[in-house]
């Protein structure tokens, strides 16, 4: 997935259709000189709606589209004919997408599954027409009722990317070079902090066919979750992940102590995340020889299971897809 073209935050203005007057009108015809109230309601306005679409990773096709406007409802007629409703806008957006209120930050939908639809706007109803208000003692209403206006709001579009296992860990800890040892996923790698600048996913192929999505998102750093780095843009996209796969390198100055930061700053961006299962990679296992894995597995953190990997040579790549497999289930 190339850099530029991976969007994950739009903010679009939606304005939706207005509905359709009320009609007011009465019976004529040859035969009938003063007939009664016959005027149709007004068409509804259209909504803008989203759909959810599996096909999709990305919002770059909203990125340059600022202004969403749907269709107003047709006044109604004579005859008691009801107006046409407006033409409807629906936005294709990829799994994982939250619309949310950009004044609040209140959330307003989500969408989670390929065709699902939600309304982001609703148009405006359509207005009464003139025969609605007959009576025994208005026989001749000469009014109708006017179509509900349209809305007119701006929203924010999110994605949180929908992965089985999510890849979290300072710059340079061996994320991207995980990811493309197991999977056909091709980040970009290179030994300087901050190389991965937006999420990554690949399809991490298992026993008898069987895979799962592996995320890998950029490095956090102490501060994130008050927006040090780029971690704090790129913490939404762990939310749903099933299982985070926690990565430090064998050759940290304190397994112990980068783990220990991870979590907080998990914790501080959202208390949730501390729920999900969890698992521990020492990453770059080549640096260190029997000797030296004796003491850091001493060193490890408690209450969580952990393993000694090197994505170059492959060592521990089958025994970590074997856990992470069984945390799926």
């Amino acid at each position: 997935m190339a850099e530029g073209n991976f969007v994950d935050y739009v903010k679009i203005c939606c304005r939706s259709g207005s509905g359709g007057a009320g009609s007011v009108h009465f019976h004529r015809d040859k035969v009938t000189a003063k007939g009664g109230p016959d005027g149709g309601d007004g068409g509804r306005g259209g909504h803008i709606i989203l759909r959810g679409n599996a096909q999709l990773w990305t919002l770059l096709h909203l990125k340059y589209r600022k202004h969403v406007m749907a269709d107003a409802g047709v006044n109604g007629s004579s005859g008691l004919k009801t107006g046409a409703q407006g033409s409807d806008v629906v936005l294709e957006v990829p799994l994982g997408t939250v619309a949310r209120d950009p004044e609040t930050g209140e959330k307003i939908l989500e969408i989670t599954t390929d065709g699902q639809e939600a309304i982001l706007l609703n148009g405006g109803r359509g207005g009464q027409g003139n025969h609605h208000f007959k009576s025994a003692t208005r026989q001749s209403p000469r009014f109708a009722q006017p179509g509900e206006p349209g809305q007119e709001e701006w929203r924010i579009l999110e994605l949180k990317i929908l992965a089985d296992v999510g890849l979290v860990g300072f710059p340079n800890a061996g994320k991207s070079t995980l990811l493309a040892s197991v999977s056909a996923a091709k980040p970009e790698i290179a030994d300087y902090p901050f190389t991965t600048l937006v999420p990554n996913l690949g399809i991490v192929p298992y026993r008898d066919y069987r895979s799962f999505v592996m995320a890998d998102i950029p490095g956090l750093i102490e501060g994130a979750h008050a927006g040090k780095g780029l971690g704090h843009r790129f913490l939404r996209h762990i939310e749903r992940n099933s299982v985070l796969l926690f990565v430090v390198p064998a050759d940290a100055d304190s397994i112990q102590e980068q783990y220990r930061i991870l979590v907080h700053e998990l914790e501080a961006y959202n208390p949730e995340l501390l729920t999900k299962r969890r698992f521990l990679a020492i990453s770059k296992s080549d640096l260190a020889d029997a000797e030296l894995r004796e003491g850091l597995a001493k060193e490890l953190p408690e209450g969580i299971p952990a393993l000694f990997i090197c994505s170059v040579t492959g060592e521990g790549i089958p025994e970590l897809k074997d856990e992470l497999w069984k945390l799926l289930q």
